[in-house]
């Protein structure tokens, strides 16, 4: 039997959908009853794979009844679609264009299908991210606050009061989220036994990262963007940069691993081996934050917490 291989090109108001590179193609309105219609057509289809763009949200409905429905879906970076249809020569760009894209890229890479995390690590990421927006905004209000003209600075004052009354608020909902799910508190505690790992890392962790404790030491780096990748050619030996990744993981790893080179023993020692070794401090934090992550993923594989004789060997 032929595989079947379907692009989805989605827009806040439209879905574009393709099956292959000269099937049916066919659009729906971007709401409850065009979504419904287009996965029930899409199961009917049996496909080996449907791929659907990145679109900052748009896409996470679609993606979610698609899942829901046992149809497999990946959701794939907009950037690598294009550099293919560069590759490919293909320049022209419409939705219906994209969507056939989609369905072409689909069964030249084929991607991993996307598992979704569950509903719980959904709302403790919702909950982590809103966090993230209020302290942007703290910080945005913060530096407006001297330059302000001072008819406008108490407005500016207030509201950094209500902003930090809400982060408040929301980090006490966050753990008392996490304490009420014995899965979430039983991680929690593992990876707070890690000295540098505070409370809002664990959350990110938990949030942003469901992988971890899942994947080998190589893949979570990749996953997480601090796995180096080489840049050879002929005798050129370049040098070797991490990309990719998970940005919101990737800050507040960097974070953890600063306080973990001063106050855990481990880092703190690997560190500084790699200054001796006249490492460069940013490519010698770079490494520690990989270093913690691999400890970080064997302690919940392992469901062991800290402890500095077996991690240090």
């Amino acid at each position: 039997m032929e595989e079947i291989w379907i692009g989805i090109d989605v827009s806040k108001a439209r879905l574009d959908v393709a099956i292959g590179e000269a099937g049916e193609i066919w659009s729906a309105d971007n709401d409850d009853l065009g979504i419904a219609r287009t996965v029930e057509r899409c199961s009917q289809l049996h496909p080996r794979l449907v791929v659907v763009e990145s679109t900052g949200g748009l896409e996470s409905r679609l993606v979610s009844e698609l899942y829901l429905a046992k149809v497999p879906v990946a959701r794939v970076n907009p950037g690598r679609v294009r550099e293919f249809a560069k590759a490919a020569g293909l320049l022209a760009k419409t939705d219906k264009l994209d969507a056939r894209l989609l369905a072409r890229f689909g069964q030249a890479v084929k991607p991993a299908p996307t598992c979704l995390p569950s509903e719980e690590e959904q709302l403790l990421s919702a909950m982590v991210t809103r966090r993230r927006q209020l302290i942007d905004m703290r910080t945005a209000e913060t530096n407006r606050l001297p330059t302000a003209h001072v008819s406008m600075q108490p407005n500016i004052e207030k509201l950094l009061t209500w902003l930090d009354e809400q982060i408040s608020t929301l980090e006490q909902k966050i753990n008392a989220f996490i304490q009420s799910h014995p899965d979430f508190k039983a991680k929690d505690d593992l990876l707070r036994s890690v000295p540098g790992i505070g409370p809002v890392t664990a959350a990110i962790l938990l949030s942003d990262l469901p992988e971890l404790g899942w994947l080998d030491r190589k893949r979570i780096a990749a996953l997480v963007g601090v796995a180096p990748f080489n840049n050879d050619s002929g005798f050129h030996k370049g040098k070797r940069r991490v990309k990719g990744g998970r940005p919101n993981v990737r800050t507040v790893l960097y974070m953890a691993t600063v306080s973990a080179s001063r106050f855990n023993p481990v880092i703190r020692s690997f560190y500084e081996q790699l200054l001796k070794r006249g490492k460069l401090k940013k490519v010698a934090l770079v490494a520690c934050m990989r270093k913690l992550l691999t400890i970080l993923n064997a302690i919940l594989r392992e469901h062991a917490p800290w402890c500095l004789s077996t991690t240090a060997s």
